[in-house]
């Protein structure tokens, strides 16, 4: 990962990080190592999980555990979270697939839980196409962007169990901070 890869993915976590609260449990979905269950330290947070089918092995932390395999397929124990994170995932997953992914999150996520999601404008996707060719990023898994549409996030995930309780842009307008709520 190249210092503009890291830099990206530290402001990500940046955002994300005041919607988790205290002594939340956390599923990092497509977490690709352990740099936010890291950063969290200062919270702090209970026994975690993150879950990326990039990694090759288990990895064990102080508070978490990172899995190799895809949500919910991979999940050997039937857990709950307080917290369920996807930074910069959702635009990889197949249109097909997305209520399927909000429906298995809202049977993961205690009353009151939050989902916390970034997501590109599809705009970033030339700007990344471009970067990657001048090898100043690595730009993980580009090949499969499709032109996510950032207004379908709330048509996406508001339903009968979640309400959005934030929407905001950051990096310049590039990027969504979305978080949504599980109703009681």
């Amino acid at each position: 990962m190249k210092f503009i890869d890291r830099f990206l993915r530290n402001w990500r976590i940046k955002m994300v990080k005041p919607y988790i609260r205290a002594n939340d449990s956390v599923l990092d979905i497509g977490c690709f190592d352990e740099t936010l269950f890291e950063k969290l330290k200062t919270k702090p947070i209970l026994s975690s999980i993150g879950i990326d089918p990039l990694l090759t092995q288990t990895i064990e932390g102080e508070n978490y555990t990172l899995l190799p395999g895809k949500f919910p397929d991979n999940l050997k124990k039937k857990h709950t979270f307080d917290s369920i994170t996807m930074l910069a995932v959702l635009e990889h997953i197949p249109t097909d697939e997305q209520i399927q992914l909000r429906d298995n999150c809202c049977q993961y996520l205690n009353n009151a839980g939050r989902i916390i999601i970034t997501v590109p404008s599809p705009f970033v996707d030339h700007i990344l196409w471009v970067l990657t060719k001048l090898k100043l990023i690595d730009g993980m898994s580009l090949e499969e962007h499709y032109g996510f549409k950032v207004e379908d996030v709330p048509v996406i995930f508001n339903s009968e169990q979640l309400r959005l309780i934030k929407h905001k842009r950051f990096q310049l307008g590039l990027n969504n901070l979305f978080v949504f709520e599980k109703i009681g």
